[in-house]
C-alpha cells in the first residue's frame, strides 16, 4: 500500500460528546489485542444517520457531504494507552486485500498438520510491514511497522498527538504528523484471527 501524500482534511466542528455521530460501518481489520493493535478500516458513516445529520448541520454542510465518500482506507493504532491514525489517499480495496490474503496465506500454512509454527513476514508496502512470531499455544504475536504517508524524516522531531474528533471525510481521524513507529501486540490466536480474515475479505468481496 503506497498512497500518495494528501494534506489532512480540516476537522468539521463536531456535536459534543451525547451527540456523536453513529459508530462507522465499512471493512476493518484489527491485528492485536485491545491495548495494542493496528487496524485498517474504511470507515462509512451513515447520512441518514441522526447523530451525522445534526453533525453536518452544526458544520454547515449537507450529510451526504460530512459522511463523504465512504472510500478512504485509513491505518488506526493503539499502542502505550496512546491512539492515533493516519489516512491512506488513493489506495484501493484491492491493496488491502491482497494483504489480508497473504496474512491468511501464512496463517494457515503455520497451522497446518505436522506444521512447525515458524516467524514470517507481510509484507504491505510503503505503509505497514508486519512481522509474525509464535507466541504459545497455536497465538502469534505481531510486531507492525508504520510509516505514515506524510511522515517526516525518521530523524526528525515528532509533533505527535491522539485522534482527531470526527469531521468531514468520515474517517474520524486526520493524518498523523510524527514520523515512523512501531506497534508491538501481545499474543493473539490463530483461530480469531483466521475468523476475522475471512470476515474482512468477505466484506470487501460483497
Amino acid at each position: 500500500m503506497s498512497p500518495a501524500p494528501a494534506e489532512a482534511p480540516e476537522p468539521a466542528e463536531g456535536p459534543g460528546p451525547a451527540e456523536a455521530p453513529g459508530p462507522a460501518g465499512g471493512p476493518a481489520l484489527f491485528i492485536g489485542t485491545d491495548t495494542a493493535y493496528v487496524a485498517l478500516v474504511r470507515p462509512e458513516l451513515d447520512p441518514d444517520d441522526p447523530g451525522v445529520r445534526l453533525a453536518a448541520e452544526r458544520a454547515g454542510v449537507d450529510p451526504a457531504e460530512f459522511a463523504g465518500a465512504g472510500d478512504v482506507w485509513a491505518v488506526m493504532v493503539e499502542t502505550g494507552g496512546e491512539g492515533g491514525g493516519f489516512e491512506l489517499p488513493g489506495v484501493r480495496d484491492a491493496e488491502p486485500a491482497r494483504f489480508a490474503e497473504l496474512l491468511r496465506a501464512e496463517l494457515a500454512a503455520a497451522g497446518a498438520p505436522g506444521a512447525a509454527p515458524a516467524p514470517f513476514t507481510v509484507d504491505g508496502g510503503a505503509v505497514l510491514r508486519l512481522d509474525a512470531r509464535p507466541a504459545g499455544d497455536a497465538a502469534y504475536a505481531f510486531t507492525a511497522h508504520l510509516t505514515p504517508p506524510d511522515a517526516p524524516p525518521a530523524d526528525g522531531a515528532p509533533s505527535g498527538h491522539g485522534p482527531s474528533e470526527a469531521g468531514t471525510g468520515g474517517t474520524g481521524a486526520e493524518p498523523d504528523e510524527y514520523g515512523p513507529r512501531t506497534v508491538e501486540t501481545g499474543p493473539v490466536p490463530v483461530a480469531e484471527l483466521l475468523a476475522d480474515l475471512d470476515a474482512f475479505l468477505g466484506s470487501l468481496a460483497s
